[in-house]
């Protein structure tokens, strides 16, 4: 029997080309995957599966090693080249605007589920086709939590398929535009319990610059967003906030959490978010320590506090 890493995340490994109003990247270190696993590794090991092409070469391969996320799933495809996306932001950096995806060795992935990413405790399915994401799910038989992402394109394409997927989860993670979208319901608490009853004990909403919300069956919680005087790029914001949340839960040692276990979650997911929006792509977090990480927490708990 394999010894279990703790938290296998499937999903996108890519080059960004970005471009904001505060400057721009060429060719940058990105994808759902690898900002989700540089965010969890803070608090728990992490085990990566997603496909590479050649130009994903060893220093790639030594920013996460570096940071301890295990690399031995991730698939390089010979002669293929790695998934690529170009975007801009403009002033509102809510928005971003796809100027170029080239799918590449994602367009064909079929993920490849080894022995010990199927024994992890927990699990994350980021924003993969619902289809894959329920195949994944089936194969992880030593998953305690299983979470997911995805994105309207899904809803818009394959409905029925992520109502499934959503259905064999524990957490599901959305943007609220995309659970309002889903669930056909415009208010967000309503639009939430829709979603529970596909299954999910619990919902979080993404909602950007205005924070998150987490949804249960027994309660709520709201956290804004940390007032920042450095904004340089909001790619890999989500699955930042996603990584964080996810790995303080692994990191408890049980997969039954409470509310107040989520809600601390809550905080460590907006901390690492706040952080990667900093810089660009993965800069930031690349370079944080630990030490960091606790004292931007205390600056939410001076945020939030009222007396």
């Amino acid at each position: 029997m394999p010894d279990p890493m703790a938290l296998t995340v499937v999903g996108s490994i890519a080059f960004d080309a970005v471009r904001t109003p505060f400057g721009e990247r060429e060719r940058q270190l990105g994808g759902s995957a690898v900002h989700f696993a540089l965010a969890a590794s803070f608090f728990t090991d992490v085990r990566v599966v997603g496909p590479v092409g050649d130009d994903f070469g060893d220093e790639e391969f030594a920013i996460l090693a570096g940071h301890g996320v295990e690399t031995a799933d991730i698939e390089r495809v010979e002669g293929g080249q790695t998934f690529f996306w170009r975007g801009h932001y403009e002033h509102d950096l809510n928005v971003a605007h796809t100027d170029d995806t080239q799918l590449n060795v994602f367009a064909d992935f079929e993920p490849k589920i080894s022995a010990e990413a199927a024994a992890s405790d927990l699990l994350f399915l980021g924003n993969i086709q619902p289809d894959l994401q329920r195949q994944v799910r089936a194969e992880a038989t030593g998953a305690k939590f299983a979470a997911l992402d995805s994105m309207n394109l899904w809803i818009d394409i394959a409905r029925d398929g992520l109502c499934a997927a959503i259905s064999e989860v524990d957490c599901v993670l959305l943007n609220d535009a995309e659970i309002r979208m889903l669930t056909e319901e415009p208010n967000l608490i309503l639009a939430a319990r829709k979603l529970m009853e596909l299954g999910p004990s619990t919902v979080v909403a993404k909602r950007g610059e205005y924070g998150a919300a987490l949804f249960t069956r027994t309660g709520h919680f709201a956290l804004p967003a940390l007032l920042l005087e450095e904004v340089r790029d909001p790619t890999g914001a989500g699955d930042s906030f996603a990584g964080g949340f996810l790995g303080y839960l692994d990191s408890l040692g049980h997969y039954d959490p409470d509310l107040g276990d989520l809600r601390r979650a809550m905080v460590y997911g907006s901390t690492m978010a706040s952080f990667n929006v900093e810089d660009f792509g993965t800069e930031r977090v690349r370079s944080l320590s630990r030490d960091e990480v606790e004292a931007r927490l205390e600056d939410f708990r001076e945020l939030t506090r009222f007396e």
